[in-house]
């Protein structure tokens, strides 16, 4: 069942009622209406220039309105000692277009790397994929040029085999005949393209407006898209007020973007993310902290890879996998605000959102933003939840 969202209905939260927590637990709970044509198809030009709604009060979203800003107001909106964490993952070009040796087209979307050059992938068509089937990818475009060398070399062909079925994702276990020396990786520059997510139809974007413009760890197959508003500019504006940035990684993968399905969002189980929390970043937290300082996530990625570090009950250097799932209940460890994009209905981003703010509320705050013609999803615009606005957390 689906919740339209009436403008101008807010709806006192802070009193948590029975079926207000059952909805909490219900995927129906984080449905929504979104006009299509609030759907992004192209980023802000300059990145900055995208809207910024600002959650700064408890009552915002119950009984008062949001703040509505441009991006570039952030550090008047931060303070001096604010630390914020961002996610240096990049984008690879994971989606390959084959053939199998019969012809039949064949498009493939990398999801990991679970041993050296053996990707678990998306394949589609997969149903009539069997075990030990070839895949033969040929490169973009011909005529290409060796990464290292300058010089033209012959166009190449790269080939998979099917080694195993994945019950998880429903996808297949690939390994890459890749020269000798060489990794998928780099080969993924002459035969793959950055994947834009499919609600994105008819962007004009290049590459690099899909990429952070502190991206650097290639392993993601989308983008930490709250990171993509930021310029270099804008970065300096910020250390100039004395307003902090730090780096964890977390390579975006099928587990950010797919939809939960369960009805019971308790029972939803997070396909697992790689993450690095490096000990330089632990230390300028825990600086912050005893500073006085907050600690702003930009982007969920970047909360799940600071509270998937800190589920021993401490923040710890980490790297590892984490399955963290966060949802209205949780206890937080780390993050104090957030800088996110505007999410899918039913997806775990949401429910992250929720989490720190209220489900209900937050749901009165997306309403607001549909009213006032803000961009949705990967190339819209943003929301800035301050520290002040969760000292009241809401359990609706």
């Amino acid at each position: 069942m689906k919740q339209k969202l009436v403008q101008g209905n807010l709806k006192d939260t802070s009193r948590p009622q029975a079926k207000d927590f059952a909805l909490d637990c219900s995927v129906a709970g984080y449905d929504y209406e979104l006009p299509p044509e609030l759907i992004a198809q192209n980023p802000a030009v300059p990145r900055d220039s995208s809207r910024l709604l600002v959650v700064d009060s408890p009552t915002t979203g119950i009984e008062a309105a949001s703040l509505h800003h441009i991006f570039h107001d952030l550090p008047g909106l931060l303070r001096s000692g604010d630390l914020l964490i961002m996610n240096n993952t990049r984008v690879i070009p994971a989606r390959l277009y084959g053939h199998k040796s019969t012809g039949a087209k064949i498009q493939v979307l990398l999801l990991e790397e679970r041993q050296h050059n053996c990707w678990l992938a998306l394949v589609k068509p997969g149903k009539s994929f069997k075990l030990g089937a070839k895949i033969i990818f040929e490169p973009r475009e011909l005529g290409i040029r060796d990464y290292k060398d300058s010089s033209p070399v012959p166009s190449p062909q790269l080939t998979a085999t099917v080694l195993e079925t994945d019950a998880v994702t429903g996808g297949r276990l690939l390994q890459f005949d890749v020269p000798e020396g060489k990794t998928l990786v780099q080969l993924l520059e002459v035969f793959g393209e950055v994947p834009l997510p499919p609600y994105i139809t008819t962007s004009s974007a290049a590459d690099e407006q899909y990429q952070t413009v502190y991206a650097k760890q290639p392993g993601a197959i989308a983008a930490p898209t709250a990171g993509l508003h930021f310029t270099p500019e804008l970065l300096q504006k910020l250390r100039d007020r004395k307003i902090n940035q730090a780096f964890v990684t977390l390579h975006v993968g099928v587990g950010t973007f797919r939809p939960v399905e369960v009805e019971d969002v308790t029972s939803h189980q997070m396909h697992e993310e790689w993450i690095e929390v490096p000990a330089t970043t632990v230390e300028q937290i825990r600086a912050t902290k005893a500073a006085g300082g907050r600690i702003i996530a930009v982007g969920t990625t970047a909360v799940r890879a600071l509270e998937g570090a800190a589920q021993s009950g401490n923040l710890q250097p980490f790297c590892g996998k984490t399955d963290l799932f966060i949802y209205p209940g949780y206890q937080w460890r780390v993050v104090d605000g957030l800088i996110t994009n505007f999410h899918l209905p039913r997806s775990s981003l949401l429910m992250l959102v929720s989490a720190l703010i209220g489900r209900q509320r937050l749901l009165n705050i997306y309403n607001e933003a549909i009213a006032s013609g803000y961009r949705f999803y990967s190339f819209g615009d943003a929301m800035l939840i301050l520290p002040e606005a969760i000292t009241v957390l809401s359990q609706a």
